[in-house]
């Protein structure tokens, strides 16, 4: 080692040694750090408040329109002509579409040719019957010559009864040519285009119409949740039943219960519900994937903090109570309904009591805090000793007495 380190180091140890014993420095430095440990801790403070909370029961489900009609032709023919667009919200009995008609008047008038032709075969029938009549009143032709020319108008009857219902089959066949909505709903994508020849027989069909308004959701609730709705129910309350998007963020729709399936499935021990929604903005749509909240109970003036106030013990669920003394108390509570951001709280706090919002993650039972709740001035600590909250308008909300 050369001779300047061995003089460095002469002279760093020795700086040490007195500054170590230089007089007042470690007196100013434990009161540095005791005075640290006396300042309260800064925290964000929330009042426990009365209010309502409602007891949801949730469940997946998906929009299942009441109606969903495939649209087929009943005649066969080319397709001339489309009235519709595509996505268009129809009436029932609204056009559709048309059928080349010409085939079907031309069956009518042939039927209505027939008929008039038969109509003359009859009446020429019933002239020759009224002439046997009197013929054989005077025994100038046998009986059964009569008895044969009843026969005959009765014959003719039938044919008039056959070529009527000929006419009312053209007459059927010309309307159905016309293609009407059989019922109101939104109309889909176009499945055959003007100009096709279309037949009865076509499983493909020739466009789908769902009923939009109203319309259900179909959802799914455990089996052991079933009693409590159907009490409810049996009581004769509308259950309000809220849509929520796939990420529970947005409320969609709001609808009420109508009824549920009369079967639970045993493989998954869940029944089925079925929720009715006016949908007057089609925000629900068919098929769509939605979280389905049907209120059971809604509890009132309960006492209710934010969620977050709550701390986990092993054993036990407790909240840092601020004092009116500015010191904080592990205080054990016991927690209802938990819905949203709040939570009930059935017994260990009272309205208007104080608690740590944030900053609880270093506090210790007695410690003093800064509390500040939002909205309000800053608290006035009270004498030491005091135990429980100021009244409100008092102390914790920075009045003197």
């Amino acid at each position: 080692m050369t001779l300047s380190a061995v003089a460095y180091l002469v002279w760093s140890r020795s700086g040490k040694e007195v500054a170590a014993k230089a007089p007042g420095r470690n007196k100013e430095s434990s009161k540095g750090k005791k005075g640290r440990e006396d300042a309260p801790t800064p925290v964000v403070g929330t009042r426990a408040r009365r209010g309502n909370i409602g007891v949801y029961v949730t469940g997946l489900g998906t929009v299942v329109p009441l109606s969903t009609v495939l649209v087929k032709t009943r005649v066969d023919g080319e397709l001339i002509s489309v009235k519709y667009r595509e996505g268009d919200m129809v009436q029932k009995g609204d056009l559709l579409m048309e059928i080349d008609p010409r085939p079907f008047q031309v069956a009518l008038e042939q039927a209505e040719g027939q008929l008039a032709k038969d109509q003359a075969a009859l009446e020429n029938a019933r002239v020759d019957l009224a002439r046997y009549q009197q013929l054989v009143a005077q025994r100038a032709v046998p009986e059964q010559q009569l008895a044969t020319q009843k026969a005959t108008v009765a014959q003719d009857e039938g044919v008039i009864k056959s070529d009527q219902a000929q006419i009312d089959s053209a007459k059927l066949n010309l309307t159905y040519s016309r293609i009407v909505a059989p019922n109101s709903g939104r109309i889909g994508l176009r499945l055959v285009d003007a100009g096709n020849i279309v037949h009865a027989a076509d499983s493909t069909g020739l466009v789908v119409i769902t009923q939009m308004q109203p319309t259900t959701v179909v959802f799914t609730i455990a089996e052991d949740q079933l009693p409590a709705v159907l009490a409810k129910m049996k009581a004769g309350q509308n259950l309000t039943v809220d849509s929520y998007d796939r990420q529970m963020q947005n409320k969609i729709a709001q609808g009420t219960l109508s009824t549920p399936d009369n079967e639970i499935d045993p493989t998954t021990g869940t029944i089925r519900m079925r929720a009715t929604f006016e949908n007057k903005d089609q925000k629900l749509f068919p098929n769509q994937f939605v979280n389905a909240r049907l209120l059971v109970e809604e509890k009132h003036g309960v006492v209710l903090v934010p969620a977050a106030v709550l701390q986990r013990g092993s054993n036990s669920t407790f909240v840092y109570l601020v004092n009116p003394d500015s010191s904080v108390a592990v205080r054990n509570v016991t927690v209802g309904v938990t819905e949203g951001d709040d939570a009930e709280i059935t017994s260990g706090l009272d309205a208007g009591n104080v608690v740590v919002l944030t900053g609880a993650d270093k506090l210790q039972e007695g410690g003093k805090v800064d509390a500040q709740v939002p909205g309000e001035a800053p608290a006035i600590p009270q004498a030491a000793g005091a135990r429980g909250n100021a009244p409100k308008g008092n102390g914790a909300k920075g009045k003197k007495p």
